[in-house]
């Protein structure tokens, strides 16, 4: 019989039962924050709140780089690789900005959670049945009310920490709303926890932040021009991801 190492005790009888603590009395503090506070300013302090304390409960040291390339108080659409689900308490406590994310739908069901993601004006996707028209019209009533956008534009964890393909769709919705685009590298969140393991353990982590990305000016946009900025974004990304987190591969 193998006894599990030391951080999977750690994770399993601490980090996780104080993970549990901190999103019922914040998520519960952000649900009341939404009976006064319709634009769900507060709740998002709540998460911000929330991420900083997993992160110093984990262990996770993170190093931000790139803050003076982009402008306080302008909504931007933050595009994010996605390795872990540490990567949204990173980006939470490290951005100065009022986010909000698109969701998949099946994180809607989830207690406490899915409620505090609702009420403070999260976007939900159901991928088999996609609503662009809705979801554009849900997020120019955000972008009203100053509110910017993160977005993980593969969709879906790495499993082995490299960047995949970004989908085009989201990009299509930049290009209607004509918000500028910051791209995001997050290095290092795969040694925390990485997909499929139950386990944590402390990290390096650094967030950069590059320089924002005008969308094209186009009247009647088309995949074709989604699937593009998606490419040159994905670019970006994913040349820092590969730089810092596999450099004898990308030297090589």
């Amino acid at each position: 019989m193998t006894v599990p190492p030391y951080h999977w005790w750690r994770t399993v009888f601490y980090l996780i039962p104080a993970i549990a603590i901190y999103t019922i009395v914040l998520g519960a503090a952000s649900l009341v924050s939404s009976l006064f506070d319709r634009r769900g300013y507060v709740a998002h302090g709540c998460a911000r709140t929330w991420s900083w304390l997993i992160l110093k409960t984990t262990g996770v040291r993170v190093t931000v780089e790139g803050t003076e390339r982009i402008t306080p108080g302008t909504t931007y659409v933050f595009v994010s690789n996605h390795q872990s689900i540490y990567d949204t308490p990173v980006i939470f406590a490290s951005l100065p900005y009022q986010l909000r994310i698109i969701a998949k739908a099946s994180l809607a069901r989830f207690p406490v959670l899915g409620w505090h993601l609702r009420r403070g004006g999260h976007l939900f996707v159901d991928r088999r049945h996609p609503d662009p028209t809705g979801i554009l019209r849900r997020w120019r009533a955000l972008v009203s009310e100053g509110l910017s956008l993160l977005i993980y534009a593969e969709g879906t964890r790495s499993g082995d920490g490299r960047v995949a393909r970004f989908k085009g769709g989201s990009f299509m919705v930049a290009i209607q709303a004509g918000l500028p685009i910051v791209p995001l590298s997050v290095i290092g969140t795969r040694k925390v926890m990485p997909k499929g393991r139950l386990r944590t353990e402390p990290a390096d982590v650094t967030l950069i932040i590059h320089d924002p990305i005008q969308p094209p000016l186009l009247e009647a946009p088309t995949p074709r021009d989604a699937k593009a900025l998606a490419g040159r974004v994905h670019a970006i990304v994913a040349a820092a991801v590969e730089q810092r987190q596999f450099p004898s591969a990308s030297s090589g």
